[in-house]
């Protein structure tokens, strides 16, 4: 049994592990006082296809060899790391308790809930707690979120972490990871986006999840089956590339100068066709009506004129993802790069700032 908590707990010094489908990806930040955050360093390494599979690793030892490179890459000085599940991968829910609980009692409370909504035994699972704050229009009574996830994928990350000569010290969501580095975006809307319904699209390889918030809350969350993988099979049929040789050449911008014209801008009006459908399930399926600032996030983010593509099918103010707009920079890291890279460090972001938790 691995002692090991869904939420975590302060660590002095953290960096975010985020490994998705295509890449892995370490940020470190410090700071976080009065004079804000900092971005000390963060490196990004390709992982091999196939490795990672809807959230599941299936190369162990392949995903630990490209940590390890991300590593010499980032340098040395750092032991613990805060990772994610994918949320496929965790059974999430707010319940309602009796303030003022003992931490014993209040988690055999949340045992005896948690065996009303997961569908495995008890010893089978990682469970977790958080309180949120008092329960709305409870008096006396305060929220709670529970977390559970079965013990192989946790053991599977960890396992992945040790390889590399780290330890796990905090395992959490990537939907609550990304919903972090969004409050950092937030901020850089008018008004801080206070009181307005964000659409955050963060458009990965293989998967687009789309979650709408309103003050910091979720209020409707939706995945797609379209991601940067079909714009690689395009650029491999168009120009008879192995599908590994059009994802390098993707990222490197080596293809022939027709490409932006014949495959990426379809690509692009395709990815806005699959945004606007996105909208139109959450307006038909919930009371609200309206978006008023919509947050693009995820590799696909980075290809220019995406925001303005987006925006003007959805008529949407439209805004690329950047949580480290506002924070200063190490002699490290190189601002365009990390201008370039951004929307796709959200969630390795949301997990570095698990680094100031209280």
């Amino acid at each position: 049994m691995i002692e090991l908590s869904l939420f975590g707990s302060r660590a002095h010094q953290l960096a975010g592990l985020d490994i998705s489908s295509s890449s892995v990806k370490l940020v470190e930040l410090s700071g976080g006082d009065k004079d804000g955050y900092k971005v000390e360093r963060y490196a990004i390494e390709t992982l091999p296809r196939d490795a990672v599979v809807d959230g599941n690793i299936a190369n162990l030892e392949a995903v630990s060899e490209a940590v390890v490179r991300a590593l010499r890459r980032f340098g040395p000085g750092v032991r613990n790391v805060a990772m994610a599940l994918p949320a496929s991968s965790v059974i999430t829910k707010k319940i309602i308790l009796p303030e003022g609980l003992r931490e014993q009692e209040m988690e055999l409370a949340v045992e005896s809930e948690a065996n009303q909504y997961i569908p495995f035994a008890l010893d089978e699972v990682n469970l977790d707690f958080q309180v949120i704050g008092p329960a709305p229009g409870s008096p006396g009574e305060v929220e709670v979120l529970i977390a559970a996830s079965r013990k192989d994928k946790v053991e599977d990350r960890v396992a992945i972490a040790q390889a590399a000569g780290l330890k796990a010290t905090v395992v959490d969501v990537e939907s609550l990871a990304i919903e972090s580095a969004l409050e950092l975006v937030s901020a850089q809307l008018p008004g801080g986006g206070r009181d307005k319904v964000i659409a955050l699209i963060d458009v990965g390889a293989s998967v687009m999840n789309v979650t709408m918030l309103r003050n910091r809350v979720p209020v409707y969350s939706r995945e797609q089956a379209f991601g940067g993988n079909q714009l690689t099979q395009d650029i491999s049929r168009q120009y008879g590339m192995s599908v590994d040789d059009a994802e390098a050449a993707k990222r490197a911008g080596t293809l022939p100068e027709a490409y932006a014209r014949d495959l990426m801008r379809p690509f692009m009006d395709s990815l806005a066709l699959e945004v606007s459908r996105a909208l139109q399930f959450f307006f038909t399926s919930t009371q609200y009506n309206q978006i008023d600032h919509l947050v693009l996030a995820g590799g696909c983010a980075i290809m220019p004129g995406l925001a303005q593509v987006v925006g003007a099918r959805t008529q949407i103010e439209t805004v690329i993802a950047n949580p480290f707009a506002k924070m200063t920079l190490s002699s490290k890291v190189r601002p365009k790069n990390l201008l370039a890279d951004a929307p796709s460090l959200m969630v390795a972001c949301g997990l570095a700032l698990r680094r100031f938790d209280a």
